[in-house]
């Protein structure tokens, strides 16, 4: 107001300054706190398993060793630029566990073998028939590998196999168009050979003598976990109705569980009936690992699927634990424990 009757002044910043102040906030954020709370995560999940600082740092040696063979000239020389099919391998057969990489690695190999024998076969064969049919053979053996791998690996015995089918489809028709343009199938076909065979025995090594991670043993201390959790879970609800406590929060009255996800009771149990695929993974990866640990000895009988088979009754366990924790939620639980308060009155 300026003094004169009737008269105000209104002050109004210009839009563009506080836009730019806001935009200037916002990039202050993004560089200084959001990078601290991405740094932060990323420790924190480190910290929980630090099996998962161990694969990557493997993960990386492996592939540094497999790289030497193209960064020094000798064995370049030798192997030439096929050796980039074991960089290839290592990348994709290494898995975090030793039964998954054996598991990887046998499908590799096979799936590599059979596309390598069936290459050189076509190839062979495309080329006594002339330089006219033979693109129009391996066209039609391109098509017929791509359709035949697709179809069995949906069939359902073989899905464990689903990689092995991958393998031979990409294998055969790498093999087949850079035989075709090289003009020597069979040479191409051996170097690929050679190249994922080393990259393949790299990547076994490094897993099974730098620190390995056991998928057995994996499998035993999840089992343990889950027994002790819904234990914890189930002398929780168990106190929590001995104490009354629906009486002293009225938001018990509540029936739908997924609003009560922070409660240890409730969080326990759902990290372990979370854990069946877990539970499977890591079953079928042990299969394929050597003795080891506890299970050292050779003849000693394969107790994978007996886990499988008790952490399916544990998964039972804990949905009767989530059933009770239900009931203390129930406006039916808190009409019982209020009841006698009703009639000692």
């Amino acid at each position: 107001m300026n003094g004169k009757k009737g008269s105000f002044e209104i002050n109004i910043p210009p839009m563009a300054t506080k836009a730019k102040q806001q935009e200037t906030e916002k990039n202050a954020g993004i560089g200084g706190f959001s990078c601290k709370a991405c740094i932060w995560k990323v420790w924190q999940f480190a910290k929980e398993d630090s099996k998962r600082v161990t694969f990557s740092f493997k993960v990386g040696l492996s592939v540094l060793l497999v790289s030497l063979l193209i960064l020094f000239q000798a064995p370049y020389d030798i192997f030439g630029t096929n050796i980039i099919w074991s960089i290839l391998t290592v990348a994709i057969m290494f898995e975090y566990t030793v039964g998954a990489t054996f598991n990887r690695g046998f499908n590799r190999a096979l799936g590599s073998l059979l596309a390598g024998i069936l290459a050189i076969a076509v190839g062979q064969l495309a080329l006594l028939c002339g330089r006219v049919a033979e693109p129009i053979i391996l066209g039609i053996s391109i098509f017929l590998v791509g359709a035949i791998t697709s179809f069995m690996k949906l069939w359902p015995s073989l899905v464990p196999y689903e990689y092995g089918f991958k393998v031979i489809l990409f294998t055969y028709c790498l093999i087949i168009v850079s035989g075709y343009r090289m003009g020597n199938p069979i040479k191409t076909a051996m170097d690929r050979l050679y190249s994922i065979a080393i990259g393949g025995f790299v990547a076994v090594l490094v897993n099974v003598l730098v620190f390995p991670i056991w998928a057995g043993e994996l499998l035993h201390e999840e089992l343990v976990s889950s027994f002790n959790s819904v234990a914890d879970s189930l002398e929780e609800c168990v106190k929590k109705y001995l104490e009354g406590d629906g009486l002293d929060h009225p938001e018990f009255s509540k029936t739908v569980m997924d609003q009560f996800p922070d409660e240890p009771a409730y969080r326990k149990c759902r990290s372990t009936l979370n854990s069946s695929v877990k539970l499977e993974s890591w079953a079928n990866a042990a299969k394929w690992e050597p003795p080891h640990g506890r299970f050292r000895h050779v003849f000693y009988p394969c107790p994978w699927t007996e886990y499988v088979k008790v952490g399916a009754v544990l998964r039972y366990c804990a949905y009767e634990v989530m059933a009770l924790h239900g009931v203390l939620h129930s406006e039916i639980q808190n009409q019982i424990l209020i009841a006698p308060n009703y009639a000692g009155n």
